[in-house]
């Protein structure tokens, strides 16, 4: 059952940190799951979550830091010692002592680093931290299981037994040969129904998916999406198993994507959080609204352009609103399917096949439209040749808001700018100049103003 934070229990435990009751303090947080006490600690002020933090066992606390808001895990860390760090990265797999080392200055870095108790976790650490954060190499966990080709089932368990003792989960047992260069997998079955003499090469499978330590994080979660993988294998340039990679990791890696292309898809620049400052805010946010102003004033002017048809057909200037609304509208569906083929990998380049068929369902979604509004123009305003203008410019105006937001996203992700920008204020903003100029532009063909 989820546990709740309630502010009956903030209130209990605020009494007990007032009255340094530590012994109770335990017994209430102890039975709860560490991702449940980081958000009962986002909830303290710095002072009181930096207390129950300090009345905690460290093999509780290194995985409530990993929890904590990046805010509340600086301040916290900021008020430890190199020693009391060291002691929670100690519980830490490598690669969640490297993400929490990294965040530290350059000079309590190197004091925590020598401080770590175990001389081969600080050098895994250390190799870990010369990896980009965004590639596999920053990703990656050095703990894992692995046996040699050669080895026989008998050492092979007895190698396995000594190497399970410091991985918390075991997905996968990778084969390596005297090079440590990756081979294979061994099936745990295969383990299990094989003679003790048995020689791992004749067992192992040799075919697996790997990737290699500069593989982006999102290429990453791309391919354990597409085959349902719980980890795998990473190898550097020479093909030599280096560490692992697990799911939980790549959920972290999809939830960041996922909420970057929201916020860019919503004009928002940077990543932020609700609760970041009003500076930060504003900062984020400030830009593609400028950027809006600017191309909206530029449609200003392309409507003072044409003041002289408006003047004299007045019923065009009244559906400005509907054609920007419409034509904005369908260039964020085109978008948004693009970028969606454009993370899954359902569609990787520019494809006749799909542009078409964009183009299609946008005609006869125009073509329905258009018909609507000539009806509805021609019943109301008895204006059938300025209706029948205003229908045509609609289905161009909309041809071309597909076309945008269809072929733009592509262009975007094939020169390595997230395709995610073209879902939001862009497309529509370019829709309102152009789409203004194309409606004005075949209005006036067609009335031969």
């Amino acid at each position: 059952m989820e546990f709740k934070v309630s502010k009956e229990f903030i209130h209990q435990l605020e009494e007990l940190i007032n009255k340094k009751n530590d012994s109770e303090l335990e017994v209430l947080l102890n039975d709860l799951h560490h991702a449940d006490i980081a958000e009962i600690l986002d909830e303290l002020d710095f002072d009181e979550a930096t207390y129950i933090f300090k009345v905690l066992d460290s093999d509780k606390t290194a995985e409530i830091l990993l929890e904590l808001e990046e805010d509340l895990r600086e301040n916290i860390l900021s008020r430890l010692s190199p020693k009391e760090i060291a002691e929670e990265l100690d519980e830490l797999e490598t690669n969640d002592a490297a993400d929490i080392i990294a965040e530290l200055s350059q000079e309590i870095k190197a004091e925590v680093i020598s401080e770590l108790v175990d001389v081969e976790h600080a050098k895994d650490i250390v190799d870990l931290l010369r990896y980009d954060e965004n590639t596999a190499g920053g990703l990656m966990g050095k703990e894992l299981v692995k046996v040699n080709e050669n080895w026989t089932v008998l050492t092979c368990v007895k190698e396995m037994r000594i190497q399970a003792e410091n991985v918390s989960r075991v997905h996968s047992i990778y084969v390596v040969d005297d090079e440590n260069r990756l081979k294979g997998r061994l099936s745990l079955k295969d383990l299990l129904t094989s003679s003790t003499k048995t020689q791992i090469g004749d067992v192992y499978i040799r075919k697996l998916n790997f990737v290699k330590v500069d593989t982006e994080d999102v290429e990453v979660a791309r391919i354990m999406q597409k085959y349902d993988l719980e980890a795998i294998p990473v190898v550097d340039e020479l093909g030599r198993l280096v560490g692992r990679i697990t799911i939980d990791d790549i959920v972290d890696v999809i939830k960041e994507e996922a909420d970057k292309d929201y916020q860019l898809a919503a004009g928002i620049t940077q990543d932020v959080e609700s609760n970041d400052s009003v500076y930060e805010l504003t900062k984020a946010r400030l830009p593609w609204l400028l950027i809006g102003m600017v191309i909206e004033i530029v449609a200003s002017f392309v409507l003072k352009g044409n003041e002289g048809t408006f003047q004299k057909y007045s019923t065009l200037i009244i559906f400005v609103p509907l054609l920007s609304a419409t034509a904005g509208n369908i260039g964020v569906q085109a978008s948004a399917i693009v970028v969606q083929g454009l993370a899954n990998g359902t569609l990787k380049d520019f494809s006749r096949g799909y542009f078409t068929k964009e183009i299609t369902v946008s005609m006869i979604s125009g073509s329905i439209i258009s018909l609507l509004l000539l009806g509805y123009h021609s019943i109301m305003y008895q204006q059938y040749l300025v209706g029948f203008a205003i229908s045509i410019s609609m289905i161009v105006v909309i041809l071309f808001a597909a076309t945008l937001g269809t072929l733009v996203p592509l262009f975007l992700n094939k020169n390595k700018i997230d395709p995610a920008i073209a879902t939001g204020p862009f497309i529509t903003t370019t829709n309102d100049v152009f789409g203004i100029m194309l409606y004005f532009g075949v209005a006036n063909l067609i009335l031969g103003f």
